[in-house]
Order: C-alpha cells, then structure tokens, then sequence
C-alpha cells in the first residue's frame, strides 16, 4: 500500500495526450483516437428530439436535487435493472460522476480522512482526493488476479494502515475488470466488518460482456453509489450523472449540491431522462463494443503486448509493453507523433508501476481499431 504525498497533483495524461492529437490533426494529419473512453456514437435520436423540443422553455434551474421525472425514472431503472426499491428523495442528480466524487467525498467524510482506491485506477480519484485535501490509501491489484479486488486485499491494506472509505468501481477503468455478485458481496460484507464507508462506482454498468451488472444497492443500503450517463447512454459532453445515498447522508449531500453546483444542467437531464427509454440503442453500441473487444485483444496479443483475456466489461484494454519500452509516456508520445495511434500512458493508472503498460479505448469505430493495429504493426517493426 503506497500513500502519496499532499502535493502530488499530476496531469491527466489522457486528455494530454488528446491534446496533442488534435494539434496533430489540426496540421492536416489523421489520428486513430484510442486514447480516452468516448463512446464514438452520439445519444439516442430520440434523445436529441426531446432535447431539440425542449430548447426554447429549458433555461432556468431545477431543484437542486434534479427534475422529478428524471428521478423517477432512475427508480424504475433500479427496480427494473436491479430489483431493488430506491427511495426517490435518495437519489441526486449531478453533473456527471466527477461532481458526484466530490459530493461523496464532502458528505462522507471530514476534511483528512483517508480513502481507499485501487491501483491502477482512474486517475481523477487521486487527484480529486488530493485537491480537496484527503489522504490516499492505494491497494495494489495485479493481472495474475485478474485486476479483481478482495475482501482479503481490503482487510491486508486497513490492517498495514487504517482508511475511512473505499472508492470501488466495477467495472473498472484502466482494466475492465468486474467483480460478480459473491466477489462484491465479499468486499461490502469486509467493509462493513471494518467500518469503512463504500463508494461503488458504478459508472460502467450495463457494459459487463460476461454477466449482469451487480449495483451494490442490491447487497446494502450503506453505500453511496454514483452512475453516469457517459458512458452505456453516450452523453459524455452532457455532463450528467446520478447518486443514490443512504438515508444519514440524503440531507448533507443536498445542501452541498446546492451550494457547490446549484443543479444539473436542465437540458442534460430532460435528455437522460429520455436516454433511461432507449436501451435497446445503447445495447446495439454495446455489441459493437463487445465485437470491437474481440478485435483489438486479438489484435494487440499478435503485435507482442502483454495481455490476458479480453476485458469483463467497460471498453478497455490494459496492456503491458515490456517488448517495446520501460517508458510509457514516451513511448505513448512516439506512437502519437509517428505513427497517428493515441493511447494512454499507464502512468496515469498506476504512479508506481504504471510505465510498464498503456490503456486502449475500443469505445470507437471499428474502422479507427483496425486502422490503429495496422499502424502500430508498421510502427512496431
């Protein structure tokens, strides 16, 4: 477990990369995006319609907590998806999953608590926590375990040094991995025993290519959770996520919603709640993501990177570059500017051990993958 110092504020090397690329681009040279975790479709037609209509009389606030329709609509969602009963007043609409990080965080925690995260794991946990003044635990996970976190690695972790949360995605990003409905059991019940509050990040449910999303409300009523629609509904401009709080937590978390960020953006969540209608769309991009999987794993083991089974779920490939380079970030930079391919240095994962492996995006066309391995097999040559 390694603990990071109070001013390790680093950038975030995907959207770094992404901005070399449109340079690049903007010179007159294409670029395979395979560097941030877009999907490559837009929201449901009938998405932008509600949106389209909406436009003229959709200027001015909502209740802080979200429209009503909206949160309705998130509780037929859990009793539909999750068989679970979700009091409406719980759920907080907010202005997608990273203003939802912050509202956990304040409304869980006091200022120098210590919270738990993965490692590797998305880096925004890290710099957010550090922003706001908390302290890092980090547990180390590794591909001999599948990336899968345990009951046993928590419990290792908080004896060798005490934390207050854990922050907890499955699916995860960089990996993909997800835990099923004992492994999750398993690290709630280990919580609880050690009297640490959860956060399930639950962000990429509805992208598991294995079994069903298991949502942590199904095993507990004390975890916060945070959704988004960024990632199954396409909307990652739109800015809009979702909370479901335990009841101790409901009132804090408002009063800091209001003072922080006021509401959701309206449009954003007349559009979400019409995205809640149209799953059969998101799950005609989840099969192209799930052939796109199957592609570039396939695709990447035959050009000599280290890498096990496709992903469980989100549309992610985390992969070891030992045959190539001890160095990620530059050798991320070198595939941009020679060969047009932009992925994710490791690094932005994992501080430690992170220069041995880069992140693939599959959230894209088929076209942009197929390209990309074709390039990279010239450029690794």
């Amino acid at each position: 477990m390694t603990e990071l110092p109070a001013d390790g504020l680093m950038p975030f090397h995907a959207m770094e990369i992404l901005k070399r690329a449109k340079a690049i681009e903007a010179s007159g040279r294409t670029v395979c995006h395979l560097e941030v975790g877009e999907p490559g479709s837009p929201p449901a037609p009938k998405v932008i319609e509600a949106v389209a209509r909406a436009l003229p009389n959709a200027q001015g606030y909502t209740n802080a907590k979200g429209l009503a329709e909206l949160r309705d609509g998130l509780v037929d969602y859990y009793a539909t998806q999750h068989r679970v009963t979700v009091d409406a007043d719980a759920v907080l609409c907010t202005m997608g999953s990273s203003a939802g990080f912050i509202i956990a965080f304040h409304t869980a925690f006091r200022p120098g608590a210590r919270i738990a995260i993965t490692r590797p794991g998305y880096p925004a946990y890290v710099n957010t926590l550090l922003g706001l003044g908390f302290g890092i635990a980090e547990i180390p996970l590794t591909a001999e375990n599948d990336w899968k976190l345990t009951g046993a690695d928590i419990a290792v972790a908080h004896a060798e040094n005490p934390f207050d949360g854990l922050l907890f995605a499955s699916p995860a990003n960089p990996t993909g991995a997800a835990v099923d409905r004992a492994q999750l059991a398993d690290i709630i019940a280990t919580c609880k025993r050690l009297g640490v509050r959860l956060i399930s990040d639950e962000i990429y449910h509805g992208l598991d290519y294995r079994c069903p999303s298991v949502s942590a409300l199904e095993l507990t009523d004390d975890a916060i959770i945070i959704n988004s629609f960024s990632k199954y509904y396409c909307m990652t401009g739109w800015r809009i996520g979702w909370m479901v709080l335990p009841q101790d937590l409901v009132r804090r978390a408002e009063i800091l919603q209001q003072n922080l960020f006021i509401s959701a953006p309206t449009l954003s969540q007349i559009a979400a709640t019409v995205a809640l209608g149209e799953r059969d769309y998101s799950e005609e991009q989840k099969a192209g993501y799930a052939a796109n999987r199957t592609l570039l794993n396939d695709g990447l083991h035959a050009l000599g990177f280290d890498i096990g089974n496709p992903s469980d779920g989100a549309f992610y490939a985390y992969a070891g570059i030992a045959k190539f380079s001890n160095d990620a970030l530059q050798f991320c930079e070198t595939l941009l500017d020679q060969a047009g391919v932009a992925v994710t240095p490791g690094i932005d994962f994992d501080r430690t051990s992170g220069n041995g492996f880069v992140r693939f995006s599959y959230a894209g066309k088929r076209e942009a993958i197929e390209m990309a391995l074709d390039r990279m097999g010239a450029f690794l040559k």
